[in-house]
């Protein structure tokens, strides 16, 4: 579908470059999608890909665009400064100018949060909880958006008050593809049992987590331990691993979780085996409602 927007959302994260077209109340009118994402282009190779995506959608310009995500990195089309938590998670007013050739662009990018101690960073996910705010301005309590980098962030009045961040999904990604488990947990299939003992055993001793890992392995050669039944327990244990670092922020609090629709109903369910009933938000419906409401605040008038 085409059609000339009046502002472009984007969000542009390591692997995926994903655009909405959107009018001046806030309605898509169009979304599209490419595999340009920021790990694979050059910074002099940003503007080429957005216009080789929505180029066609343009018209005579100049179109706003609002962009997230690692597009504001440091290897990115242009560095957007972290701000410290806490604070609100975003702020129209502290947006940085994209360069384009094209004059018909204008790019701003949204910045990442920071926290000085312990050391952390987020960026995109700011806009993920932006936009769960948007919709629950009440929320007070913890935002989990699990993926390759979980991040755990305390809610409160408005504000990411802190947060932290776990190597879950990387480690899982890795451990299943390039070490000795790739021979053990190739799986489609899901094994609901197998996830839930492993949560618990996780949960309950987190330090015999390398034990666990290489356990696997020795089942499938010794035991004839089927990959799905594998797969779900590497899951399980790594994330029983997470919940277990992550007590002090789930525990007897309310938790929302942002995140892809398999790996958020994974963490729901490992959350209520611990008694937490999660509610779960979907990632680009929340990304986007989060750009939108910086568009908005773009064009309020003391901007």
């Amino acid at each position: 579908m085409t059609g000339t927007p009046d502002w472009i959302a984007v969000d542009w994260g390591t692997s995926r470059l994903r655009a909405w077209g959107m009018t001046a109340s806030g309605t898509e009118l169009w979304q599209r999608c490419s595999e340009n994402g920021m790990g694979q282009l050059a910074r002099d190779a940003f503007e080429d890909a957005l216009l080789d995506l929505v180029g066609d959608t343009l018209g005579h310009g100049p179109i706003p665009v609002i962009a997230c995500g690692m597009v504001g990195a440091r290897q990115g089309w242009v560095e957007a400064a972290y701000r410290a938590v806490p604070c609100p998670p975003l702020d129209a007013d502290t947006l940085t100018q994209a360069p384009c050739g094209d004059l018909r662009l204008t790019v701003k990018v949204i910045g990442g949060l920071k926290q000085i101690d312990p050391a952390d960073v987020m960026r995109g996910e700011e806009t993920q909880i932006a936009g769960f705010l948007a919709l629950n301005p009440d929320f007070d309590g913890v935002i989990c958006l699990p993926g390759s980098h979980s991040k755990w962030a305390r809610i409160s009045a408005g504000e990411v008050v802190s947060f932290q961040t776990f190597l879950t999904g990387e480690m899982f990604a890795a451990l299943s593809q390039h070490t000795v488990l790739r021979h053990t947990v190739q799986s489609d299939r899901w094994d609901d049992a197998a996830f839930a003992t492993a949560i618990s055993d996780a949960l309950s001793r987190p330090e015999r987590l390398a034990a666990r890992l290489f356990t696997l392995r020795a089942e499938a050669l010794l035991n004839d331990l089927p990959p799905a039944p594998a797969a779900a327990r590497l899951s399980g244990t790594l994330i029983g691993a997470e919940l277990a670092a992550a007590r002090p922020y789930w525990l007897g609090q309310d938790v929302a979780l942002i995140g892809a629709t398999d790996i958020s109903r994974h963490y729901a369910t490992a959350l209520a085996q611990q008694g937490v009933p999660a509610t779960i938000a979907d990632v680009d419906a929340m990304t986007l409602k989060g750009l939108v409401k910086t568009r908005a605040h773009l064009k309020e008038p003391a901007a």
